[in-house]
């Protein structure tokens, strides 16, 4: 196999080992969410909700701390625990964060819980992981952008097995 494509894989890898923490804390977010929302059900000044009740804090705390304690996990595997759970706090927390601020975006735009937004459904919670994780380190722009890509595709591949084994109503 040719070297470049090895690398690709390497890199795609650690790409997911990396996000583990903002991916299994979104996961957890909504598995175990429901209850008071995040929100408490207040309305902005543009008379709608400011999340709505798919952002809960339940899910929120909950995720979390999930991310956190992967990243407790990654930290004991690598040496380094501070950082691990650190960084497993940031992603996790950042993602939440950043899926909140997208249901903020898809409240002001009027798109209803639950309806698709292309790219923002797959990359808010990315982004928020990312920028909270920049607290901790530095990642090297290529990194970033196959983060995206990765995300996408592992975000788009979940939901539609999820929804060809029932535990969906859409595939998106």
């Amino acid at each position: 196999m040719d070297t470049s494509i090895i690398s690709v894989l390497n890199m795609s890898a650690y790409v997911i080992y990396f996000m583990l923490p903002a991916y299994i804390a979104n996961a957890a977010a909504l598995t175990f969410g429901g209850g008071k929302p995040l929100d408490f059900s207040r309305k902005f000044s543009d008379g709608r909700r400011i999340f709505g009740d798919g952002v809960t804090w339940r899910g929120t705390i909950i995720g979390a701390g999930i991310g956190t304690l992967i990243g407790l996990i990654q930290g004991l595997i690598s040496g380094n625990i501070l950082q691990g759970i650190l960084l497993g706090f940031c992603l996790g927390a950042g993602a939440l964060i950043g899926d909140a601020c997208g249901s903020f975006v898809k409240r002001r735009l009027k798109i209803e819980r639950g309806r698709p937004t292309p790219f923002l459904d797959q990359l808010d919670f990315v982004i928020g992981a990312l920028v909270f994780a920049s607290i901790v380190v530095i990642l090297p722009f290529y990194m970033i952008i196959l983060t995206f890509i990765i995300s996408i595709i592992l975000h788009l591949s979940a939901n539609i097995i999820s929804y060809l084994l029932g535990m969906k109503e859409v595939w998106y």
